[in-house]
């Protein structure tokens, strides 16, 4: 049986998530904010996430933040944000080593957890209340230089292209990490008042994975983590943009580049939750998403027109995005080739042997996902936003449950609505 044992505690202004497992050497914790997905404050989560584990009230330098992470035995603190369709999550996390496995004794579980809760409730700020000036100018300079990174990134940047257009109006359309242009009107008490309100609005979450006692955890975060609000709040589900497409649009655009990137993006109208999940998830396999697929197989291998070629799901928003890198020549063949695999789809034009080993590498990359605390983080996490319980064995049995006429009616509902291709400009 493949179960993930969870236990979830209500604490203030929180929810705890245990997992107590023997698997890992390290115990590995995730605090994660989340808000709604706006353009006002996109960029000050994505700079504000920085600020929080470079440096704390009590270890203003980052220099003395590594000193205590390294005295114990080399913890790290990271941070990061992410959309989750229309939700934007801003995670703190430290990984330390489990202190059953020193040769010394060591409260190296409560010391962790101490500075987590540094890192969050106590961050270098100054009493007229704004961070610390000059780690403000050097993560602003660092988030800065991540925005421009995209550019550079052909990739990358196409993806966003891709939504950017694909998604124009909706919020999903904002970038991760906000724009340049918000990063450069921010001041240090714009973000610090903007922290004091997430502290209050976001709903929390707290996942903690290790082999460790939880009656100890709850005893220190009792008195140690606490939010302004007295009871966890939930997450709402979003009324998302299920737009039907009219008309797909083509958008080209030059730059001196020596490689072509094609990608199109299509509206499955299928979320996390929705009856259709399972199948959806198959049909994008199938597609695109391994190996076998119809674009691997049909635009990269036969046809040779593509450098590569794959799709993948945006699940909380209901989006599947193919992204392929080609000649410029090869445009019209190539787009035309992805046009008569998504047709063979929605005519079922697929073996049952295609549809077994599509579910079990999904199967198996599920199984491998419990390999990596975080993944299993992830996972966990992925139903408090959408509501819905994960139980392993359960998405296993819906995965084995979906036939042949599941993915024609996921195909046959899907819509393309992008077509995006980043080309070379004509020289002289």
């Amino acid at each position: 049986m493949n179960t993930i044992n969870e236990e979830i505690v209500e604490l203030a202004g929180y929810r705890l998530h245990i997992v107590k497992t023997n698997k890992f050497k390290t115990v590995t914790m995730v605090l994660q904010f989340c808000a709604p997905l706006e353009e006002s404050t996109v960029t000050k989560r994505a700079l504000l996430a920085h600020l929080l584990k470079s440096s704390t009230k009590k270890s203003p330098t980052s220099q003395q933040l590594q000193h205590r992470l390294d005295d114990l035995y080399g913890a790290s603190l990271a941070s990061q944000v992410q959309k989750k369709g229309h939700y934007h999550v801003l995670s703190i996390q430290i990984n330390t080593a489990n202190e059953k496995f020193l040769s010394e004794s060591s409260s190296l579980l409560t010391e962790s957890l101490h500075l987590l809760a540094e890192a969050v409730l106590e961050p270098n700020v100054t009493e007229q209340g704004a961070f610390d000036e000059a780690v403000f100018q050097r993560e602003k300079r660092a988030l800065r230089q991540r925005l421009l990174a995209v550019y550079d990134d052909k990739m990358r940047y196409a993806s966003e292209r891709l939504i950017d257009e694909m998604c124009a109006g909706e919020p999903f359309a904002l970038h991760t990490n906000g724009t340049l242009e918000a990063l450069e009107a921010l001041t240090p008490t714009d973000v610090y008042d903007y922290y004091l309100e997430m502290l209050k609005t976001n709903s929390v979450d707290l996942y903690i994975v290790g082999d460790v006692d939880s009656d100890v955890i709850q005893s220190e975060l009792k008195t140690l983590l606490h939010f302004n609000q007295n009871e966890h709040r939930p997450i709402g589900r979003l009324q998302d943009v299920d737009k039907r497409v009219v008309e797909p649009k083509y958008i080209k655009e030059s730059q001196d580049i020596e490689q072509g990137k094609l990608n199109l993006g299509y509206r499955t109208h299928v979320v996390v939750g929705d009856p259709l999940y399972p199948a959806s998830q198959v049909f994008n396999g199938l597609f695109g998403g391994f190996p076998h697929s119809k674009l691997f197989m049909n635009v990269r291998e036969k046809a040779s027109l593509a450098y590569y070629a794959v799709s993948r799901n945006e699940s909380f928003k209901g989006l599947m995005l193919v992204m392929s890198g080609i000649e410029f020549a090869n445009y019209d063949q190539a787009l035309d080739i992805i046009h008569e695999q998504f047709k063979a789809m929605q005519e079922g034009a697929f073996s049952d042997h295609e549809i077994d080993q599509t579910k079990a590498l999904l199967i198996n990359s599920t199984l491998e996902a419990l390999d990596s605390p975080f993944s299993v983080i992830d996972l966990l996490y992925q139903q408090v936003l959408s509501n819905d319980a994960l139980v392993l064995d359960e998405w296993f049995d819906d995965i084995h449950r979906v036939n042949r006429e599941d993915i024609i009616k996921v195909a046959q509902q899907t819509q393309l609505d992008t077509v995006y291709f980043l080309q070379g400009k004509e020289r002289a």
